[in-house]
């Protein structure tokens, strides 16, 4: 006998056996159904970005679908943000990417985001370039990586970014952009990426419709977030709270924001199922396994004449791309817009064009407010048929030219005058003196006095806000002695602010700075060829200290520009900021005399700033525009003696 047997009074086996038989009566029961497998990977709502954080303008939407729609939304990121800045520590390059990954899924699990994924792609620097981002990137590969997951997922609707090269638009933003029009045709096309079909178990899918951000022209949906979501709360504030974990990018204020309850606006681009005029839904019509092109806009019609300024590489680009993609009509529209130099003769090419079966001839003027001076044309012209005809003008900006201003192009004949019409923006020039010997690199006036002085003032703002010039302005003198540019920079700041720690030198934006911007080859489209240095005044500790940013070598200058030497000071009325910097380092070829040059001015006013907050109040340059940091172009130029 087992004598340690438990002994049970009747109640208590009485209710043993009702457990057992209620276990029992569950396993008997059917199992819960579960998805699996491409089921369960099916999205209703795919949105394609470059970094983390891209999301939040549009995820008060996402929250709406997400939460009140229990819609499947899952979003796809270029990079994982490496490059950007850090407000909240010393992280960087692949360490930050791991601290903002954590940020962006703790903000999409707030908006009800399900799935995050990334194409593994380098967040390299801030550039207006797609042309240098899909090289760096390796456009098919990315590509490859983006048609994988959309062939995976199956997205009904896949929603972006906007493609156009804006002033300001980063280039990273437009390759998300392009990325995701080219992946919404490559994942129904066979013959694209082949091998995710026969070797990865993947078949093609066709999603539904593709928006991009914002409301412009053609079909435009309007998504009303007016009503509170499950939660009680209003979509743009479940969207403000989630946009506050992304704290390393400074938006750990948002979860308090007050911005009222307005709708967002997305510009269908593609779609394959009917739609309205006015759609209030981007999942209107959908699931549906009917699938069939719409035309959502009419063409626009052919013009047989037409008159055109030819516009810089990255506006050309796009002009073709748009047209490959067959999305013209809904495209941005943009005036052509062109650097010139001020002081100086600069060609423009004009570009007649002539579609008609016969030729055609007429009167060609041209308009442009003085003292801007045209240089002789040809007041008629002949176009032969279906050709182009190429003219090209020259302009002379006044020197001190500093507003934009409109070129006018009328060429008419037989069937009445067409029009083009080009923006055109100047930028400056200067003369570099050369000396025969270096003037002084400690922030002391030795070698400097004799040599002219140009001036930045508040009106050459392009970011945010000056208050005068005590607030922000400065004065800069150039020389150079045939092996080293030197630049001398007398910064006027009321409130100097010294928040960079000596071991987080990077991102000079963030805190008062003076950023040197040199192009090798004056006019680049990008800057991967440049020498682009922030300086800090003074870390933490009262020393001056540099970084290479958003060019090829990025970096402490330790590491990145060791013949770089700088020096800086402080004065009565801000600081004083010296740097000699060696043609070698610079990219300089032997015999070369111009540059691009630009100087920008970064001022933050906050006294009680924290270590590594961004404080950036203001940015002014010598050559101001918004986005100037990354474009080249736009930049003015210097002639050595």
């Amino acid at each position: 006998m087992n004598t340690n047997m438990p002994v049970f009074s009747a109640k208590a086996l009485a209710s043993w056996i009702l457990f057992s038989f209620s276990i029992i009566a569950l396993a008997q029961e059917a199992p819960v159904s579960r998805k699996q497998g491409a089921e369960l990977l099916k999205t209703d709502i795919m949105g394609i970005f470059a970094h983390p954080d891209d999301e939040s303008g549009v995820a008060a939407t996402l929250a709406y679908y997400a939460l009140s729609r229990t819609s499947a939304v899952a979003n796809v990121y270029c990079t994982r943000g490496e490059g950007g800045g850090n407000m909240v520590g010393t992280q960087w390059g692949a360490a930050l990417a791991t601290l903002r990954e954590t940020e962006l899924r703790d903000a999409l699990r707030t908006i009800g985001v399900r799935y995050c994924y990334f194409l593994d792609q380098l967040d390299w620097a801030y550039t207006e370039s797609l042309s240098a981002t899909l090289q760096k990137w390796g456009k098919e590969q990315t590509l490859e990586r983006l048609v994988r997951f959309v062939r995976a997922l199956r997205p009904d609707v896949i929603i972006t970014m906007n493609p156009a090269p804006a002033p300001g638009q980063h280039g990273h933003h437009q390759a998300a952009a392009v990325l995701a029009t080219e992946a919404f045709t490559a994942a129904a096309d066979p013959h694209r990426f082949p091998l995710q079909l026969s070797k990865e178990g993947l078949t093609v899918w066709q999603p539904r419709k593709l928006f991009y951000g914002g409301g412009n022209t053609g079909v435009v949906a309007t998504i009303d977030l007016s009503a509170p979501l499950p939660n009680g709360k209003l979509p743009h504030q479940v969207a403000g709270e989630a946009m506050a974990n992304h704290r390393s990018q400074a938006f750990g204020n948002f979860g308090n924001s007050q911005r009222p309850a307005r709708p967002q606006k997305f510009t269908l681009v593609k779609s394959f199922v009917p739609v309205s005029p006015s759609e209030t839904d981007l999942l209107s019509g959908l699931p549906t396994d009917r699938v069939q092109a719409v035309q959502l806009t009419p063409p626009a019609p052919s013009e047989k004449i037409s008159v055109r300024f030819q516009p810089r590489p990255a506006f050309a680009n796009y002009q073709l791309w748009v047209k490959e993609q067959g999305i013209e009509p809904i495209a941005a529209q943009f005036k052509t817009d062109l650097p010139v130099v001020a002081g100086e003769e600069n060609e423009i090419v004009l570009q007649l064009n002539n579609s008609y079966a016969s030729p055609y001839e007429g009167f060609l003027r041209l308009d442009v407010a003085p003292p801007w001076r045209l240089g002789d044309y040809p007041k008629s012209a002949r176009v032969q048929p279906r050709f182009s005809r190429i003219i090209r003008i020259h302009i002379t900006p006044p020197l001190d030219a500093r507003k934009d201003t409109e070129l006018r192009a009328n060429f008419g004949g037989e069937r009445g005058p067409v029009t083009g019409i080009a923006v055109l923006h100047p930028v400056p020039r200067t003369r570099v003196p050369r000396l025969t010997k270096a003037p002084a690199n400690d922030g002391s006036e030795h070698g400097w006095e004799r040599l002219p002085i140009l001036e930045i003032s508040p009106q050459d703002t392009f970011q945010g806000k000056v208050n005068d010039a005590a607030d922000s302005s400065a004065k800069f003198r150039l020389a150079h002695d045939g092996k080293h540019l030197f630049i001398d920079v007398q910064v006027s700041d009321d409130v100097i602010v010294s928040n960079i720690a000596p071991n987080d030198i990077k991102g000079h934006w963030r805190s008062d700075s003076v950023e040197i911007c040199i192009d090798p080859q004056p006019g680049s489209e990008h800057t991967m060829g440049c020498y682009k240095v922030g300086i800090f005044p003074f870390d933490t500790t009262g020393i001056v200290r540099g970084a290479r940013d958003a060019d090829a070598n990025q970096g402490p200058i330790e590491e990145t520009a060791p013949g770089t030497r700088i020096a800086s000071r402080r004065t009565a009325d801000g600081y004083r900021i010296q740097a000699a910097i060696p043609f070698s380092e610079i990219g300089l070829a032997r015999g070369k005399k111009r540059l691009g040059f630009n100087l920008i001015i970064y001022d933050g006013d906050k006294k009680e700033a924290a270590i590594g907050e961004n404080i950036n109040k203001s940015r002014i340059a010598w050559s101001p525009r918004p986005g100037v940091m990354g474009r080249p172009e736009d930049w003015g130029r210097i002639d050595l003696d």
